[in-house]
Order: structure tokens, then sequence, then C-alpha cells
């Protein structure tokens, strides 16, 4: 596989990774109350889940930030 082949697919992971840490944040409202229901505490869970958004949106961008600067280089 080129090297190009291999940015753009780092990239494209980048951003999967985005919008699935921007996933958690949408969805933890809707999804807090059958949380509950199970008996955990609530603020534990929601802490963990937010923090796993928190580094799943951290590590897309930094993914996305090391990889676009050689493929913008490679199609010049």
């Amino acid at each position: 596989m080129d090297s190009e082949k291999k940015t753009v697919i780092q990239i494209v992971w980048g951003i999967a990774l985005v919008l699935a840490g921007a996933g958690i944040f949408f969805a933890m409202p809707y999804k807090m109350s059958q949380i509950e229901k199970i008996g955990f505490s609530p603020l534990v869970v929601r802490f963990c889940f937010y923090l796993i958004g928190v580094f799943l949106i951290g590590g897309g961008i930094k993914k996305i930030y090391d990889n676009y600067p050689e493929l913008k280089n490679k199609n010049e």
C-alpha cells in the first residue's frame, strides 16, 4: 500500500473517531434513563462516558492534525 493511501485511511479513521466521540455526547441524555434503571451511580457513569467521548474526539483530532499536512504536501 502506498504512502498516500495510508494517509487517506488515517484521516478517514480520525474523522470516524471524532464522530464516535460526538455520538457519545449526543446519545448520553437518552441513555442515562436506561443506565439509572440498572442501579449504577449516574454521576460516575456519566463522567466515564463523557471522558471516553473526550478521548475519542481528542484522538481523532490529533490523527487528522498529524496526517493532513502529509496529504497536502503530496498533492502539491
